[in-house]
């Protein structure tokens, strides 16, 4: 539901000058900051649970405000900055830097409208610049995790820097990590969640979830295609295709790196953002054939890379020798026709 319009004034401050996008969680308004003139700012409203008891809403509003200085703290060029959060009519707000340009699901769609892909080497490029935020992200003191990385909240600005966006869904990780707390509730959007997500804040969610739709983002970004959700390859593993089947002209090491960010279970992943842009710039080791994806293709130069085996593969490959150990037993001691 849109709550302003154009012309409306918060706080004395923030003038709405258009909404510029809509969610279940709420809307982003650009506005412009009457305080400093020629700035202007991205407002996030935050829609509040109508189920929650009055008692419930004061303490998410206090949560709020907690995480949202957190936020405010974050410093990276790839991140926008938070500069306010206020309430104010029973709504709650972050007050971020405007970004400028276009999103990359808006790339994509050009791409595809001129019947092409977009090239590779500029796809890791934006790549680079987005794995370093993440890494900054995840080692923060508790770490941060995005959880709705897709190309709708990666801007492209007009000077080619890359803008994560959108920190609707951001989570922090406890100190123990038994526990997490959510700046605002959510699950992400499906095409690039994965599995453990859907539990929402129940969910067993790490900084492996957002290596899980940084892959998927990856893989729509290099083949025009988005990802199949998570729910309907534990179901049908074999129905995400692998990427140089749409995309041919993709390296093997970008391909693999790609698909191995997006395995099924969280321990057959990369263990965190290092090790996965290692593996996908060319300094790293790869999975053989990454584990959960039902993908038939395996590279000619695999015997170049160290294998990584998750849990179900292992067992798979010990039932596999017990079953030629025992064919050749019964084979030998089969009795030989006259």
């Amino acid at each position: 539901m849109i709550h302003l319009k154009p012309g409306d004034v918060l706080r004395h401050r923030y003038e709405i000058v258009e909404i510029i996008g809509q969610g279940g969680m709420g809307c982003i308004y650009k506005a412009a900051d009457r305080r400093l003139e020629g700035r202007f700012t991205a407002l996030k409203e935050i829609q509040p649970d109508p189920n929650n008891t009055p008692e419930e809403r004061q303490q998410d509003r206090l949560q709020f405000q907690r995480e949202a200085s957190t936020l405010a703290c974050l410093d990276h060029p790839s991140l926008p900055k938070v500069s306010d959060f206020f309430s104010e009519n029973d709504q709650d707000y972050l007050v971020m830097d405007f970004v400028p340009g276009y999103d990359l699901r808006q790339a994509v769609e050009r791409a595809r409208h001129r019947d092409e892909f977009i090239p590779e080497a500029e796809v890791l490029r934006w790549a680079n610049q987005l794995t370093d935020a993440l890494r900054y992200l995840h080692t923060q003191d508790p770490p941060v995790l995005h959880r709705d990385i897709k190309p709708a909240n990666i801007k492209l600005t007009p000077n080619g820097l890359i803008k994560l966006v959108d920190f609707g869904l951001v989570k922090l990780l406890s100190s123990d990590e038994n526990r997490t707390i959510t700046v605002v509730q959510g699950r992400g959007t499906a095409l690039y969640t994965p599995l453990e997500q859907y539990g929402g804040d129940l969910g067993h969610t790490d900084v492996r979830s957002d290596l899980y739709a940084l892959g998927g983002t990856l893989y729509h970004l290099l083949t025009n295609t988005p990802p199949v959700e998570a729910r309907q390859r534990f179901l049908t593993p074999s129905a995400l295709r692998d990427p140089r089947d749409i995309n041919p002209a993709l390296s093997d090491r970008t391909a693999r790196a790609v698909l191995w960010a997006m395995s099924m279970h969280p321990d057959d992943r990369p263990r965190d953002v290092k090790a996965f842009a290692e593996s996908l710039f060319g300094q790293g080791a790869l999975p053989l054939r990454p584990t959960g994806t039902g993908l038939r293709r395996v590279s000619p130069d695999v015997r170049e890379h160290t294998l990584v085996l998750g849990p179900g593969n292992v067992a798979l490959g010990v039932l596999a020798a017990v079953l030629l150990i025992v064919s050749v037993i019964i084979t030998l001691a089969a009795p030989t026709l006259p």
